[in-house]
């Protein structure tokens, strides 16, 4: 079954409206590292997306935020680390990278640091930042469905932080479970790979499912002019 379809299968009857959604900044790509670029224009991007996102009030306060990704992308999992790299950068809130399993693209793969033999709480990879594995909240990612007691222990894990960045796998049901946990979703779309016409339907089943849409995100689309001449514009 697609993942269009398992939506529409498990969406139940809305419980509240959601807040309309909106256009969030184009995202580009990034280095082949995925490190950012000091002063680039995917910089200027991230910032202006964390402004976004959760710093304007018109619909209240945003903290948690799921990155949903329409179809598997590795992009999704760099956007999540370097929106959460700027906003610990900050030096004023603790922020939480968090795995919400069953991606091709882990979080762990894309850090360049040692990882814990133990996943089963967070650590530290940066001051103020922390990434949580899926096994810190959910015993079995991926061998078993996530379970009511899995959702008590995400949200328990949201208490810890000012703000939480969550990495979730591409739209399914369990997307719309993880939308009920967060504040919202933010749907990612890759350039020249998802079509329209399949991002408008799943924006329209997860607002029909009452789960807030915060913007969409237009990844991996590459700048025309370089970065270095970007800078002298």
């Amino acid at each position: 079954m697609s993942a269009l379809g398992e939506l529409l299968r498990e969406i139940p009857r809305p419980r509240r409206a959601a807040p309309p959604p909106e256009a969030c900044p184009v995202v580009e790509e990034t280095t082949p590292s995925g490190a950012l670029v000091p002063f680039s224009h995917r910089d200027e991007q991230i910032q202006s997306l964390a402004h976004h996102l959760f710093f304007r009030h018109e619909h209240g306060m945003v903290r948690h935020v799921g990155f949903a990704p329409i179809e598997p992308s590795e992009a999704t999992a760099k956007l999540c680390l370097d929106l959460a790299t700027l906003l610990a950068a900050d030096g004023k809130y603790d922020v939480g990278l968090i795995e919400a399993g069953g991606t091709e693209f882990p979080l762990s793969a894309q850090l360049n640091g040692p990882i814990p033999a133990s996943l089963s709480t967070p650590w530290t990879i940066a001051p103020r930042l922390w990434i949580a594995p899926a096994e810190s909240w959910w015993s079995h990612p991926g061998l078993r469905p996530a379970a009511g007691q899995n959702f008590l222990r995400l949200r328990d894990l949201f208490a810890k932080f000012h703000f939480s960045i969550v990495h979730c796998p591409p739209v399914s049901g369990l997307t719309l479970r993880l939308g009920r946990s967060c504040d919202g979703l933010v749907l990612v779309l890759t350039a020249n790979r998802t079509r329209r016409l399949v991002a408008a339907q799943v924006k329209d089943c997860l607002q029909k499912a009452a789960i807030p849409v915060l913007g969409t995100v237009l990844a991996e689309r590459r700048f025309p002019v370089p970065d270095r001449l970007y800078r002298k514009l």
